[in-house]
C-alpha cells in the first residue's frame, strides 16, 4: 500500500511537472508576436513611440505581475486596441516573457 502511495505521487508530480512544461510561455513567438502587433507603438527596442505608451527599454510597467500586463494585452489600455481573441491566451503570454526581455 505505501509503495503505490509514493508510485502515485511521483506519477502526480511528473504530470504537473509535464504539463505546466507544456503551457510554458515561448519568448521566441512572443518576439514575432510584438513584430507584428506591437512594435509600431512600443518600438523596436521597447521605448514607446507613441505618446503615453510604456517604455519598456527602462522597465517601466514591467514590475507589474504577469497577469497585470496579460490582462492590459486582453483588454486594452486607452488607445491600445484589446487583442482578446485575437491572441490566445498562450500567444498572450509568449508576448508578455518577451516584454520581460526588455528588462
Amino acid at each position: 500500500m505505501a509503495r503505490t502511495k509514493i508510485c502515485f505521487r511521483t506519477l502526480l508530480g511528473m504530470a504537473l511537472f509535464l504539463s505546466a512544461a507544456t503551457h510554458a510561455a515561448d519568448v521566441a513567438n512572443g518576439g514575432a508576436l510584438y513584430q507584428r502587433h506591437c512594435i509600431s507603438c512600443h518600438g523596436d527596442t521597447g521605448f514607446g513611440v507613441m505618446p503615453g505608451a510604456p517604455d519598456f527599454s527602462r522597465g517601466e510597467k514591467l514590475f507589474a505581475p504577469d497577469s497585470e500586463l496579460a490582462q492590459s494585452i486582453r483588454d486594452g489600455v486607452r488607445v491600445m486596441p484589446a487583442f482578446d481573441g485575437l491572441l490566445t491566451e498562450q500567444e498572450i503570454l509568449d508576448v508578455v516573457a518577451f516584454l520581460r526581455t526588455f528588462q
